[in-house]
């Protein structure tokens, strides 16, 4: 015997359950598009700092720091004020970003500090917030001597 609800037969109305809910699945996708769509104009996007040339192939063409920039990062005493934050393991952060910078979980709020290396080495970098994994710019890793693919521990100190 057949099931019927509502003097229709059951099975026959299962069959469409698929397309009924594949069609209201998509009717929602149209109303989400719509959503996101706005008619204000788009805000102005600040201009990103300088970027190292896109045909660049080695670490020396990407880290377009002088010499000059170099030679004050790693000549930046170890001051006595500094305040320890800690110390992370950090990977080699985005290469087009150009400077001395760590970007840490360990920094709250944007300023100046120095990491050092494990060995002794000590570069001038700028502290910026971070989430996930630590990242330290090409330039500082040049600067100390890093390799590219190490993955080394630093102290973090805030000025």
């Amino acid at each position: 015997m057949v099931e019927t609800r509502a003097g229709g037969d059951y099975r026959r109305g299962m069959k469409h359950l698929p397309l009924i809910l594949a069609l209201s699945l998509l009717s929602g996708c149209g109303d989400m598009l719509q959503r996101g769509r706005s008619d204000a104009p788009a805000a102005p996007v600040a201009p990103a700092a300088p970027v190292a040339p896109s045909v660049a192939r080695s670490a020396e063409a990407l880290d377009t720091t002088t010499e000059a920039e170099r030679s004050a990062a790693l000549a930046a005493p170890a001051t006595s004020g500094s305040q320890a934050l800690g110390k992370v393991v950090a990977g080699l952060g985005n290469v087009t970003e150009q400077g001395f910078w760590l970007r840490s979980v360990l920094v709250t709020a944007p300023g100046k500090g120095r990491v050092e290396t494990s060995g002794g080495q000590s570069v001038a970098v700028d502290l910026l917030p971070g989430a996930g994994a630590a990242q330290l710019s090409l330039a500082a890793f040049r600067a100390v001597g890093l390799g590219l693919t190490d993955l080394p521990e630093v102290s973090v100190f805030a000025q």
